[in-house]
């Protein structure tokens, strides 16, 4: 093996009349700014495909004689500098944050994740999470939201895939050239890389940072290939969610714990935290052990800091989603931390990994010790947060369903990242500016149905021509790669049909997705998908995990069905799925199916992305979809039923969904009139646009994180920080003195319960109550009553409250005179109790200590 002793940086020589592409390249502005792109083909549109969409590989690779034509063909140069002006002018304007809520000019808060989808050449995500992370970003930077971005930066990124002729995934892995990216590696003043030191057992582990910026908000990700580290520690980032159980803690120590370090490093530090899934939840530690070395506090004081202006997000419906690692391997990892570092003992720092408090854990689960640590939590959509609560309810006993401490918001998409060029220069030409800057005002999209029918209908058949010509080249030179024969590439050059109903499904191939169901009843796809005067197709795209065998297996049984004589120009899978292919796909696709097993969808973004661009869903109410489905908009499978025969459920569902095709979507689709136009489709088209589009993206999505959860923390905060952490002191204290004195607090006396007279509409029914609070005061409590339909008792979000008042008797012996009432305001049979929760300015809710006491 060779070592070199030394190395160096080469960089894209540029005119001095060009050097404005060095500035618009290192910007992923570009990403969502089609100018830009376009400014990229037309330095050579053949280097632009085969780099994969890399800019900087594009300016590297191009002649030095077509960069001097450039520079004298006056076109370009204009192109070149209006693409400019735009990334300036983007940079400068005022922002929605800026016009609402006070500038600030250092970034406060710190959003953390395992992945980022941003741009197809920058190859560390896999899927959903981690384009989600990058719209988040993206939204950030078109918000003005003092934002960071905190992840992971991979060698090898998530795998390429391909299939052998029997149709079996494969994988292979390509090196990410990190100096050919978008991207420059962080260096200190002295122009050296800043290394940043981590504890590993037995030795340190070094990681260096790398920056992309994104439009107006940086991402920072962390790399341990360097020369400091081992053959072993420069693998720690090499794969994305490779390796084993300790590669896994090995990543998320040095996400989470380096991460914040690697902001310090630069002089960041962010007053709130947002742990994007659980992976980066160990950075709740180090926020701690920060504040215990410099500002002198004890460990729940800085716990308590934390736990106010800490953020996590939820994005897995079942527990097998969770990261959950063996104690003796956190042990090995964090034992010398938490003892060292955090100064306290085993039990208490292992029972951070769980929320059921009355046993001893048996493993560490980083969801949970996010849920410890975050007073914000939530799910990505409204079913979602339902689902959290039901899986985690063992950890808030005594607590209604409905009031547990999960909260949702659902997740959007970057709208103008997956919007066609053509779809955007319509809706702007019809919409105006505010389409761009305000994407979710629906006076806005409203002005759709100012759209003349065929304008739109032309826009979205131009881009399902392109989506048919790109499957085709993408399947001749699949077969061409696996060794097809003649015959086979001359059916991949026929396959599709550009004016035929094309039916897109593209996902991750877990196996409750369902990717088969559609192939249930062979025969009755076939007659759908060969008629001969309303054919109907499907592209299909997406990648099995590599351990996954029961997701290959799923694509393995569509390569079967797509290589019949009858079918293998009605069926096409398209390998390697991407971010260029989705692109593809949910610009040019009429419908977007999903047909995931209710409730296993979180959210699902996949069919958000083509409301933009004209395409309606067909989809269990699952996810978003549960929320976002009306008849006028799209189609739905089934009626929000959960089943516990699998297999039945299966043949209920593919059913449904062959109805659904033969009795509203293909009659829909091809109701034509003597102008040619469906105009039946074209008005749900519309219908799809004007009332999701406004909803369904993250710039509503981030505007809801900050007002709900980013400006709440930092005030939090803030105030905890006030005199010195005084404030944060004394609420300490005050939590330590409710916990030790909460057992003595109890009902003496409640007055109602011998009421059994009649209540009229209109009235009150009145509660008084005698309630010793021992040592406690009624400053640290409120007493409510509990109240609701006597038959509905048990059902979630039926039951209500009211805070009783205090009497102006004088207290006695630490006994205290409530009272309340419920005004009535229907008919029925009801029930009450009383209850008694925790207050104080500084809590989010009443339930996050987990006291309460009822009324027995």
């Amino acid at each position: 093996m060779i070592n070199f002793i030394g190395s160096f940086d080469v960089v894209p020589s540029l005119p001095k009349k060009l050097e404005p592409l060095r500035e618009i390249v290192y910007n992923l502005y570009w990403s969502w700014n089609q100018d830009a792109v376009e400014l990229f083909r037309r330095i050579d549109r053949e280097i632009w495909e085969s780099s994969g969409h890399n800019p900087i590989v594009l300016l590297d690779a191009v002649s030095q004689e077509r960069l001097d034509e450039l520079v004298v063909d006056d076109g370009f140069v204009a192109h070149m500098n209006r693409v400019f002006v735009q990334l300036e002018v983007y940079r400068q304007e005022v922002t929605w944050y800026q016009k609402n809520y006070q500038s600030k000019d250092t970034p406060y808060i710190a959003y953390f994740s395992a992945e980022y989808g941003l741009t197809e050449c920058l190859q560390i995500y896999s899927g959903g999470l981690g384009v989600l992370s990058g719209d988040h970003m993206k939204a950030a930077s078109d918000l003005g939201i003092p934002l960071i971005g905190v992840g992971l930066c991979y060698k090898e990124g998530y795998f390429q895939q391909y299939l052998t002729n029997d149709g079996w995934q494969q994988e292979k892995y390509t090196n990410n050239d990190f100096y050919n990216q978008p991207m420059n590696l962080v260096l200190d003043e002295k122009g050296e890389p800043i290394i940043i030191p981590l504890d590993f057992p037995g030795r340190k582990v070094y990681i260096q940072i790398w920056k992309i910026e994104v439009g107006r908000v940086p991402l920072f990700l962390l790399d341990t290939n360097l020369e400091h580290n081992s053959e072993a520690d420069r693998e720690i980032t090499r794969t994305l969610y490779g390796g084993n159980n300790e590669t896994r803690i090995q990543q998320e120590i040095v996400l989470g714990i380096g991460g914040l370090r690697a902001l310090h490093s630069m002089e960041i530090k962010p007053l709130v935290c947002h742990m994007n899934e659980g992976h980066s939840a160990f950075l709740a530690f180090e926020r701690i052990r920060y504040l215990i070395k410099y500002h002198n506090l004890s460990f729940e004081e800085a716990k308590d800091i934390g736990f106010y202006s800490n953020v996590f997000t939820t994005h897995t419906p079942v527990p097998a989603g969770i990261d959950v690692f063996p104690i003796d391997l956190v042990e090995s990892y964090l034992g010398d931390f938490y003892r060292n570092e955090l100064k306290i003992d085993s039990n208490t720092f292992f029972k951070l990994g769980t929320i059921v408090k009355n046993k001893e854990p048996n493993n560490f689960n980083m969801a949970h010790l996010a849920m410890n640590m975050a007073g914000y939590v939530n799910g990505v959509s409204k079913l979602h947060g339902e689902v959290s609560k039901k899986m985690w309810v063992s950890g808030f006993p005594g607590i209604p369903f409905d009031e547990i401490p999960i909260d949702s918001i659902t997740n959007g998409i970057h709208t103008m990242s997956h919007i066609s060029n053509e779809m955007s220069e319509l809706l702007f030409r019809y919409l105006g500016d505010k389409f761009l800057s305000n994407p979710s005002d629906k006076k806005v999209w409203g002005r759709v149905e100012d759209i003349p029918d065929e304008e739109l209908w032309r826009t979205h058949e131009r881009r399902r021509e392109r989506l048919v010509a790109f499957a085709r080249k993408r399947l001749i030179r699949q077969i061409i790669e696996r060794g097809g024969s003649k015959s086979e590439l001359a059916v991949a050059k026929e396959a599709l049909d550009p004016q035929a109903l094309t039916i897109g499904f593209a996902r991750r191939f877990a196996t409750y997705k369902r990717a088969n169901l559609i192939l249930r009843d062979i025969e009755r796809l076939a007659n759908i998908l060969c008629s001969g005067d309303r054919p109907v197709q499907f592209i299909i795209a997406g990648k099995a995990h590599p351990k996954d065998d029961e997701g290959k297996k799923l694509i393995q049984e569509i390569i079967s069905a797509a290589k019949e004589d009858h079918l293998r120009k009605r069926i096409v899978f398209i390998e390697n799925y991407d971010m260029n292919v989705a692109r593809y796909m949910v610009e040019g696709c009429d419908v977007w199916l999903n047909n995931p097993r209710r409730p296993l969808e979180a959210s699902g973004t996949s069919g958000m992305k083509i409301i933009a661009n004209g395409g309606l869903n067909l989809s269990i109410l699952d996810g978003w979809w549960d929320e976002a489905y009306h008849h006028s908009l799209g189609w739905k499978i089934g009626n929000a039923e959960e089943y516990e025969d699998l297999d039945y459920q299966d043949e209920v569902e593919s059913r449904l969904i062959y109805e659904s095709l033969e009795k509203e979507i293909v009659p829909l689709f091809y109701s034509r009139g003597d102008d040619k136009l469906p105009r039946g489709w074209i008005a749900t088209m519309k219908s799809s646009m004007k009332k999701l589009g406004p909803v369904f993206n993250t710039y509503r999505m981030v505007q809801e994180y900050s007002e709900k959860f980013y400006f709440n923390a930092e005030d939090k905060r803030k105030t905890l920080m006030d005199n010195e952490w005084k404030a944060a002191k004394d609420f300490t204290k005050w939590k330590a003195k409710l916990i030790k004195n909460w057992e003595n607090i109890h009902f003496n006396k409640i007055d109602a319960l011998t009421n059994k007279e009649e209540l009229k509409v209109g009235s009150n029914f009145v509660v008084n109550a005698d309630i010793h609070l021992g040592a406690l005061t009624p400053n640290d409590v409120e007493v409510q009553i509990y109240y609701g339909k006597y038959d509905d008792k048990n059902m979630a979000h039926s039951n209500h409250f009211v805070g009783m008042e205090i009497s102006k008797d004088a207290p006695k012996d630490g006994n205290f005179k409530y009272h309340g009432e419920i005004k009535c305001v229907s008919s029925g049979q009801f029930g009450f109790t009383l209850r008694i929760v925790p207050k104080h300015p500084v809590l989010i809710n009443p339930f996050e200590i987990g006291l309460i006491r009822w009324a027995d």
